[in-house]
């Protein structure tokens, strides 16, 4: 990780750096042993002075950036990356910091050679926005799901066309939701469709069976980068992300023993272990070990509480124990939601909730995936640490809490309100669903009535399972007022459309 100070950023195309005009020109001609960026450039976490870049080398190399304000790159300030290795699937990320606040920041990847220092393969460009320090416009875009249901790259459908959609909204980031990848989707090279058509997936080796070893598991993000639409916009919108089940196994949990016959490991932690490694060489987020939960503040008017609701899960059960200890966040991550919910000054408060809160999610044959557990009663099972936190900002005059998801394969609005729930210590709330981004299409889950939620839209396909060539694919849009400090939610389809929407009003 590397730093570059803010003072230098803004120096950028006055006086730059020797080492600048150094990676204008390779020092060798020979363009058979230059290293070469594999899967484009991607950047993540962006906050008012940080964000991190990624990109990945065909062999051992160094990595290089150059960071400026300006498009053409002149007086770049360079940034020494790392050395990107077999150990890490020739994956790098380097960290910059003191970076000037509600700016776009234009950036280039190229990788040194390390038997030949000075010898550089060609170079990738990229951008993103870092978040505001004071009140201004924000946008962003949430989804989730890719390449899932056996749903792959397919040109001739528009590949992955929903992150083309997203990128022609000039977003300021992606959150996504978790399901970055189908690591237990097989992809066929043909499927049928219902009318006759051929839908033809694009196949690499590690998409032909379930993802077991380290190699499998990495070959799942590869492959998404792949598809153009997704590699252009990883290149000019900075992400956010969670991760969910598919990253390692369908409604998976610590300490499960697997009874499935695709699978030759069956034990889940080691299988997760695996994906954990791949995840965090691949998605540009900062951290190479632990949790993902963690909070990103985009000004004053945005906080993001990015939950982790998969590593400290406990085992799909009924889920209809008494025990405010147990669920799906685990004490720490809870502590911290609570703590933070309360101590936050931003107008809004977003919680990205990789699983939705009032939605039936079963895990068959009788568990179930989700918070909800189905009888409409009192908080039983998981929704006990979820009334805990809802309770808690309640009477501590928490507003503005907004929850996003995506999960289910389809696009929704819930309004939860204590006049029509079960338990009723609660301030009202929404809860805004989208999805898939590109997979199998479903729904619509039935609502659990415990924290009294309405269904205000709902968009789900006829029949479960519909291809993305038959859209039912989703993103959510939020537009923050930098002025009055309202909240706008717009429900899209793959083209952009807006399906529905509603204004949150500033208390």
């Amino acid at each position: 990780m590397t730093s570059i100070s803010r003072r230098n950023l803004l120096r950028a195309g006055a006086v730059g750096l020797a080492g600048s005009a150094f990676l204008e020109a390779p020092a060798f001609s020979s363009a058979g042993i230059r290293p070469l960026l594999t899967h484009g450039v991607q950047s993540g976490d962006a906050t008012a002075g940080s964000a991190v870049v990624w990109s990945r080398a065909d062999r051992p190399a160094r990595l290089w950036v150059q960071v400026s304000r300006r498009p053409d790159l002149r007086g770049a300030r360079l940034l020494r990356g790392p050395v990107v290795t077999p150990d890490t699937d020739f994956t790098g990320k380097v960290r910059l910091h003191n970076l000037p606040s509600d700016s776009k920041i234009y950036y280039r990847v190229r990788a040194e050679s390390l038997d030949r220092p000075g010898l550089y393969g060609s170079s990738l460009d990229g951008s993103l926005w870092t978040a505001p320090s004071t009140k201004r416009d924000v946008r962003f875009v949430w989804t989730g799901d890719v390449v899932g249901q056996g749903w792959g790259i397919d040109p001739a459908y528009g590949g992955m066309k929903l992150f083309e959609s997203m990128r022609r909204r000039r977003p300021d980031f992606l959150l996504h939701s978790g399901d970055t990848v189908y690591a237990d989707g097989p992809l066929a090279e043909t499927v049928t469709l219902p009318d006759g058509r051929i839908y033809r997936n694009l196949v690499t080796e590690e998409k032909t069976k379930v993802a077991e070893t380290l190699k499998e598991y990495r070959g799942q993000y590869a492959y998404n980068l792949l598809d153009d639409n997704y590699k252009r916009f990883a290149a000019e919108v900075p992400q956010i992300n969670q991760w969910d089940d598919h990253e390692v196994l369908n409604n998976w949990y610590p300490g499960e023993i697997l009874d499935d016959a695709r699978y030759t490991e069956k034990r889940v932690d080691v299988l997760a272990a695996r994906a954990h490694q791949a995840y965090h060489e691949w998605v540009p987020i900062p951290s190479q070990t632990g949790p993902v939960y963690r909070k990103i503040s985009h000004g004053p008017l945005l906080d993001l509480f990015i939950l982790d609701m998969r590593t400290f899960k406990d085992p799909n059960t009924d889920d209809v124990y008494a025990d405010p200890k147990r669920g799906m966040l685990g004490r720490d991550q809870r502590e911290w939601l609570i703590k933070g919910l309360r101590e936050s000054t931003a107008t809004w408060k977003i919680i990205a909730n990789d699983l939705p809160l009032g939605l039936i999610v079963p895990d068959s044959p009788v568990g179930q995936e989700g918070v909800a557990q189905g009888d409409n009663g009192a908080p039983l099972g998981r929704e006990l640490e979820f009334a805990q936190v809802l309770q808690d900002a309640h009477r501590h005059h928490v507003t503005g809490i907004v929850l996003l998801t995506a999960d289910v394969h389809y696009t929704a609005a819930h309004h939860y309100d204590p006049s029509r729930a079960a338990f009723q210590d609660f301030t009202p709330f929404w809860e805004f669903v989208s999805g898939p981004a590109h997979a199998g299409a479903f729904g619509p889950n039935v609502l659990d009535g415990t924290f009294g939620p309405k269904a205000e839209f709902v968009h789900a396909p006829p029949v479960a399972n519909t291809s993305p060539a038959d859209g039912y694919q989703h993103f959510g849009e939020v537009e923050i007022d930098g002025h009055s400090g309202d909240l706008t939610v717009y429900l899209r389809d793959r083209d952009g459309v807006s399906l529905w929407s509603t204004t949150l009003r500033q208390r």
